[in-house]
């Protein structure tokens, strides 16, 4: 992200599917130093700032015993130590409690997804389990500083199914359950007062409605109800410090998402209106002033994220900060006072850097960059680009070529985002950035379906795996190849969950675009995959329904189902899979292997028994590409960095196709 398990396939299947390095004799792309795998997918020297809540110290995330743990530093005289003590999973998820003396974080076992809280005291660093529970998922509600010593946790202890909400002492640890959750919630709100006042919950034919209370003892009372066609681009973003105000995203009348105040004056009159909206992009992000709740900057986000300030008493700090460093700009947190920012600069050819910004002094102080080992190298620039579909959509995406060289006819990897329901951006890319450096030309591309771009395009996605949504993905190959850019005969298709469906789509349905695919963690069969959904994940079949297909239907989930066509695949075909993923089961991966065996085609199929969906653990991430580049290496004729003894450090189990991927089995031996 050792105990292996190697199955070698036949040699004569080997050379069937799969050409020797050699049969690329193509010069390589690029004559820049080749930058180690460990520089790109290892740890990040820090990450996540954070201020404190009286502004005194940061946190972040950084390695300790090579494990990512939180560590806090002293602003004023610079002192800094580790507070959190994992000693195998990384911690990703953290905050700073209201009380500003407990750092409160999240973990899962081994990539579940049933992720506990922990509360960790910064002074003395003792740990308190918040949420002792096995097999149980939190979700944090809300923090208040009027209760700096309580959070709000959604738990499903009583129902799987469903969050209940409780409110839990972070110091003692002690649990009181404040809402019951019988209707089947997909989300609850509370405002700055800890009382849940907004609910929103999918209706039987995919639409999404939102309920308000004006307290705790009030009834719920339906405030909107969205349908289908916007649930993808509305939604609740938060309530005004007096409570008087709801924020939303709002599609409705319009194509795009677009941020909308509810208030109820003091008459008790009440009024919905429009802040800021953009015509190409739904609403993104949104700055919110830490004193009173409300939007001071919102961002929209089409090829670049672009931001519109909202209030001019942050003019000033936003025209100032934007002038410090390169890069896209965005404040990371802000202290109660507000007085003391942490920012961020996101470049997309070199590290990201972070500030600490003095808002009263106007003084900015540089603290570090994510990964110093990018600094000074020979990095790629992203290039947004727009492919124009084959029925008139434009497809926003993003190009990547090697370093120094004319970008014609090079071999070129398709990654393709997960989700669907998600979207690429701009900025640096470990993944672009380590397969343009073996030389490679990498394109991404919002294909419909992804979000950001308007309910019309979302929405065109809607029972459109394997179909258009696959179409967009092949447009986008034939305008790369038409621009020149790309080797028709070299061209691969990579990504992660749908990314990894989408690969073995493209293997499947069109063996003869892709000369091979690697999918990680991706589903195989669409009725398998719906049928085990985790159980807290049952509220929200109904979009499932609408948006991919229905259970009723096993015919068409079979027609649009890569393991229904495994007799298609013609191409090499490399698997990564986590074993305790909850979203996309390691059954979605083991039955197309063995499919593909029972057949007599070659796969190699990598499985990591401490992962879930992806690789959480940077020795497995490590292990997973430096087989990949091989992999690549082979097929497509880039560069590659040998997989040493990357393998062996991970848990990976190699558990069918050694013998396909030069080196491999050697590795593990």
């Amino acid at each position: 992200m050792n105990t292996t398990k190697m199955l070698v396939v036949s040699g004569l299947v080997a050379g069937l599917l799969m050409p020797a390095i050699e049969s690329w004799a193509a010069p390589p792309a690029t004559n820049v130093e080749l930058i180690p795998r460990e520089t790109f997918f290892g740890n990040p020297d820090r990450a996540s700032v954070q201020i404190s809540p009286d502004g005194s110290a940061i946190a972040y995330l950084a390695p300790s015993e090579n494990v990512l743990n939180v560590w806090v530093r002293t602003i004023a005289d610079g002192s800094e130590k580790v507070v959190t003590h994992s000693t195998t999973r990384p911690i990703r998820s953290y905050f700073w409690a209201k009380n500003g003396e407990q750092i409160i974080y999240l973990q899962d076992r081994n990539g579940d997804e049933n992720f506990r809280l922990f509360a960790v005291d910064v002074e003395t660093e003792e740990e308190l389990d918040l949420t002792p529970f096995d097999q149980i998922q939190a979700r944090v509600v809300s923090s208040d500083p009027d209760f700096p010593d309580e959070i709000l946790v959604a738990l499903n202890n009583r129902d799987a199914r469903f969050h209940d909400v409780w409110r839990i002492n972070t110091r003692s640890g002690e649990q009181t359950m404040v809402y019951q959750n019988d209707k089947g919630f997909i989300s609850l709100i509370a405002d700055r007062h800890f009382r849940l006042r907004l609910a929103t919950r999918f209706t039987s034919s995919g639409g999404l409605k939102a309920y308000l209370r004006d307290d705790e003892e009030d009834e719920w009372d339906e405030l909107v109800h969205w349908g289908p066609d916007d649930t993808q681009t509305s939604g609740p973003i938060g309530f005004s410090e007096d409570g008087k105000t709801l924020y939303l995203m709002d599609s409705r009348d319009a194509n795009t998402g677009r941020l909308f105040a509810y208030t109820i004056d003091d008459d008790g009159q009440a009024s919905y209106n429009l802040i800021a909206s953009d015509e190409r992009a739904d609403l993104s992000g949104v700055e919110i002033d830490p004193k009173t709740g409300r939007p001071q900057a919102v961002a929209f986000e089409y090829a670049r994220k672009e931001w519109l300030i909202l209030d001019d008493s942050i003019r000033g700090d936003w025209d100032f900060l934007t002038q410090v460093a390169d890069g896209e700009m965005t404040i990371t947190s802000r202290s109660r006072d507000d007085s003391i920012w942490t920012v961020a600069y996101l470049r997309d050819d070199g590290p990201l850097s972070y500030y600490l910004y003095d808002r009263n002094s106007m003084k900015v102080e540089f603290l570090f960059t994510n990964r110093s080992q990018l600094e000074g190298l020979p990095l790629a620039k992203m290039k947004p680009i727009i492919v124009n579909s084959r029925d008139g959509r434009e497809l926003v995406g993003y190009l990547t070529t090697p370093v120094g060289v004319n970008p014609r006819r090079l071999p070129m990897v398709l990654f393709v985002h997960g989700g669907p329901w998600a979207r690429d951006h701009w900025g640096y890319n470990s993944i672009h950035q380590w397969l343009a450096n073996r030389g490679y030309a990498v394109l991404s591309v919002n294909f419909r379906g992804s979000t950001g771009f308007g309910k019309d395009f979302v929405n065109a996605g809607d029972r459109e795996w394997a179909g258009r949504m696959h179409d967009d993905l092949i447009d986008s190959v034939n305008w790369a190849v038409d621009e020149g850019i790309a080797d028709r005969d070299r061209i691969a298709i990579m990504g992660g969950s749908y990314g990894g469906y989408a690969t073995l789509v493209g293997l499947t349905f069109t063996p003869e675009v892709f000369a091979c695919g690697v999918d990680i963690v991706g589903p195989s069969n669409i009725e398998t995959l719906l049928k085990s959904i985790p159980p807290y994940w049952e509220p929200i079949r109904a979009m499932f329904d609408r948006r991919v297909g229905s259970l009723d239907d096993p015919d068409y989930l079979d027609s649009i189902s890569p393991l229904t066509r495994v007799d298609a695949i013609t191409r090499p075909l490399l698997i990564g899979q986590g074993k305790n993923d909850p979203r996309v089961k390691e059954a979605e991966s083991q039955q197309i292997v063995d499919a593909m065996r029972e057949k007599g085609l070659g796969v190699t199929y990598i499985l990591f028994p401490d992962e879930g969906h992806g690789f959480a653990r940077p020795k497995n991430s490590l292990a997973f590409f430096a087989i990949t580049e091989v992999f690549l290496a082979e097929h497509i004729g880039g560069r590659y960095e040998p997989i040493g003894s990357s393998v062996r450090e991970s848990s990976a189990m190699v558990e069918a196709g050694a013998g396909l991927i030069r080196g491999l089995s050697e590795s593990i031996e």
